[in-house]
């Protein structure tokens, strides 16, 4: 006879759903994350409550625009974003080590020798990433679709999203919720400058780096122009 979970082993299952949605997804609203999840908004308010209180979520400030016309009704629904402490618990926790190895690395064979790391690093992800992308075609945005969703299956919690107003050019941002080497990223930049370099590779276009989680924003935003690969003209 199959035993059904408890329901504080239930409840802790959600809870990871929740803030798993939220790292991919925010800042985003708890009705979003109900209908993306399939539970209802009470059950996922409660949950964004509890993952408050543990210092894993926050709700996200919106930034206030010199000018601009607030429009509506009513206060507007809070947006939830992953903390730098949820992001931490969700990481490897190996960064301690990783940090001490890149400073002998620097101290012993200097810069170039972490630039070096991190290229070979980078490099082994886009060497596999790139049949998925290339398998994609030669639109760029369906490049960076499955782009996306090899950086999804490999803990990143990547998406890709309709350029923000004020942004040059007609693209897109590929987003990525979460980064394993976040908090080693802030010390060595040379990683997040060689992936970065790796994404214009796959996709073919120069991509253009907006905001990190190693420099405390919430997501990792890179701008990808929509151009094809044969004529270099917009993709439609």
């Amino acid at each position: 006879m199959k035993i059904a979970p408890a329901p504080e082993a239930q409840d802790a299952g959600t809870r990871d759903r929740v803030c798993r949605a939220v790292l991919e997804q925010g800042p985003v609203t708890a009705s979003v994350l109900a209908e993306r999840l399939g539970l209802t908004p009470a059950a996922v308010r409660r949950h964004l409550d509890a993952l408050a209180a543990g210092g894993l979520v926050s709700v996200w400030e919106t930034p206030t625009v010199p000018g601009a016309v607030r429009r509506g009704r009513g206060r507007p629904a809070r947006r939830f974003v992953v903390t730098d402490r949820g992001h931490a618990v969700m990481s490897a926790g190996y960064d301690d080590l990783a940090s001490s190895a890149l400073r002998y690395l620097r101290e012993a064979l200097g810069e170039d020798a972490v630039r070096a790391f991190a290229e070979q690093r980078v490099g082994e992800l886009e060497q596999r990433y790139r049949p998925d992308v290339v398998a994609a075609g030669e639109n760029t945005g369906r490049r960076a679709e499955a782009l996306a969703a090899a950086l999804t299956a490999d803990g990143y919690a990547a998406s890709v999203r309709e350029s923000a107003p004020g942004i040059p050019g007609i693209g897109a941002q590929l987003c990525q919720g979460h980064c394993p080497v976040q908090h080693v990223a802030r010390e060595f930049p040379e990683l997040c400058e060689a992936e970065t370099d790796a994404f214009s590779r796959l996709l073919g276009v120069h991509v253009q780096r907006l905001a990190t989680l190693a420099h405390g924003e919430h997501v990792c935003t890179t701008h990808v122009p929509l151009a094809s690969l044969t004529t270099g003209r917009q993709s439609e």
